[in-house]
């Protein structure tokens, strides 16, 4: 999470969206994993940004031709000759 964030908005903006010294003053991935897992407030905030990132991203992205529950699938012809004889 703390990367696609870090990629997504970029160290200065992630800071200023979620203001934590581990995204504001020399900050990585390794330190800012390091603070979250002790830090239960600032974890919730950031799965709440992720979680408001990825949909931001669904909501911008172009469409797609077809949802997949729509698309059809080709019917197979039962092959004859190949059932068990009785």
């Amino acid at each position: 999470m703390v990367e696609a964030l870090s990629g997504h908005y970029g160290w200065a903006e992630l800071g200023v969206r979620i203001p934590v010294r581990c995204f504001t003053h020399d900050p990585s991935v390794a330190s800012s994993l390091k603070f979250l897992r002790k830090t239960p407030w600032a974890r919730e905030k950031v799965e709440g940004l992720y979680l408001f990132m990825l949909r931001e991203v669904r909501r911008n992205a172009p469409p797609t031709a077809a949802p997949l529950a729509t698309q059809s699938v080709p019917k197979i012809p039962p092959q004859s000759g190949t059932g068990d004889a009785a």
